[in-house]
């Protein structure tokens, strides 16, 4: 499991600066962001070949009946202990660790996938922006005149025309506020009944969506008693469950049970997380030595060789390949504990054989090529520059291959190889300036118009965005 860690400070802002960036949130996505060339650094992601694996299990038979088979939806893991899932575009479903860590069941984390994809398929995005493009115009002109008239009013002293222009500002402001959140309160209630349509038409229970909605409904309800119902983004919850509940028990596999392999399998991956993210007191609080099910125990080793001593960690991951020695993601954690443990030429066994067991085996690709490059052993570098260059084909936006091949390239004194994966590499993690500086000595070191330079040439020629120009 690999992950990416952006810390995020709070700013302050004045009222001022409120207002001008509302009028330009509002304008931009009525019409629309321009596409931008450079890569931008978003929230921190987990990668895990196992973990995606299980979603991509999970989400196939829904997008087929959604029709969005074709359209690459594609999971993204946020490193966030939160309980949170949601959309930003049309290929990709965000899910927070926390969803995943607090779903006991694969039909609970099913019906948010589900519940989620009833967004992409209904174009609530894109409706989104429409609406906010038809509110947005005659808005943004009242709240002008209102600065207009705020302005004025400092000249001249004058506090009823100040009062006004305070008016006409506010006014449009909380109009705006009131005609979005009920237009998003009515799509969750279209992406409810959606989900459960796509659940019934796969032959799986709306149960665990039920049972999702109401545990949050029932940790919010304290605090929505203090809270105008109107301004709620989503439907009241007692109003939501209540449909949402009608809907479930009408489905004929209302009482449909997730197969025992598969609760296994989100067993371990849930053991995991908690093994990757939790401090050992709290794997053992959830895990305790009593429990000895294949998911304590993997939660435990996780642990083990996060925290303690590798061969003790060694031991309990070997014990776990014994249980299930078809198991590719054991021998991956090997593999791991091996590799970050300094031993490189250790690890490449076990991750070979994850690598050749693995339906998708792309990410662990990386990490044994990683170990093959740590070894410095020539034999071992060529045979990971092919390796990570496939893996690049099938995850283009993963730094860590383009950096791997860089030290590969490094080693074999191909310095323009190497300053072109290093280049790609920085554009990946979304600093376009490392990249733009490396990618122009590339491309130095390329001949003229050979396919290297062109591809120097294109991060070279990056423009960075405005905002990054001002920093």
């Amino acid at each position: 499991m690999t992950g990416t860690e952006r810390p995020i400070r709070p700013r302050r802002t004045t009222p001022a600066a409120r207002l001008i960036a509302l009028v330009t949130a509002t304008a931009l996505v009525g019409a629309g962001a321009p596409a931008r060339a450079q890569k931008e650094k978003g929230p921190p992601v987990v990668r895990d070949a196992e973990i995606e694996q299980l979603l991509r299990d999970y989400t196939q038979p829904i997008l087929r009946t959604a029709g969005l088979a074709q359209q690459n939806v594609q999971v993204v893991i946020i490193n966030d202990r939160s309980f949170n899932a949601f959309v930003a575009d049309g290929r990709r479903i965000f899910v927070n660790g926390g969803a995943l860590m607090e779903s006991e069941t694969p039909n609970q984390i099913i019906g948010v996938l589900a519940h989620e994809t009833g967004h992409i398929a209904g174009g609530h995005l894109a409706r989104m922006r429409e609406a906010m493009a038809s509110a947005t115009t005659q808005s943004i002109i009242a709240m002008l005149l209102g600065a207009g008239a705020l302005v004025a009013a400092g000249r001249s002293g004058g506090a009823d025309l100040g009062q006004a222009g305070a008016a006409a500002i506010a006014g449009p402001t909380i109009a705006i506020q009131n005609t979005m959140i009920g237009y998003m309160r009515a799509q969750e209630e279209q992406a409810d009944r959606a989900g459960v349509k796509f659940l019934t038409a796969t032959g799986q229970s709306a149960k665990g969506m039920y049972e999702t909605f109401k545990r949050m409904a029932d940790q919010v309800l304290y605090q929505i008693r203090y809270i105008n119902p109107y301004l709620q983004t989503h439907p009241l919850p007692n109003e939501r469950v209540a449909a949402l509940e009608g809907l479930a028990k009408a489905s004929p596999y209302w009482d449909h049970k997730d197969p025992p392999a598969l609760q296994a399998r989100h067993d371990l991956m849930r053991a995991k997380l908690y093994g990757f993210i939790e401090r050992p007191d709290g794997v053992a609080r959830r895990y305790p030595p009593s429990d000895t099910s294949l998911a304590a125990r993997y939660a435990r080793a996780i642990s083990a060789y996060r925290f303690s001593d590798p061969r003790v960690a060694l031991g309990q991951i070997e014990a776990l390949i014994q249980a299930q020695p078809q198991n590719p993601y054991f021998y991956e954690l090997k593999g791991q504990a091996f590799l970050e443990a300094g031993k490189p030429a250790e690890a490449i066994a076990p991750l070979r054989h994850a690598a050749q067991l693995a339906p998708n085996p792309a990410l662990i690709q990386i990490m044994l090529g990683q170990a093959l490059v740590a070894t410095h052993d020539r034999v071992h570098v060529d045979e990971a520059i092919p390796m990570l260059q496939a893996a690049v084909l099938r995850e283009p936006d993963t730094p860590d291959a383009y950096a791997q091949l860089a030290m590969a390239y490094g080693q074999k004194n191909d310095l323009a190889r190497a300053d072109l994966a290093s280049a790609q590499a920085a554009f990946m993690r979304g600093d376009i300036k490392t990249a733009r500086e490396i990618a122009t000595r590339a491309k130095a070191r390329f001949p003229v118009g050979s396919p290297g330079w062109v591809k120097a040439d294109d991060l070279a020629s990056l423009k960075p965005p405005q905002n990054a120009l001002r920093r």
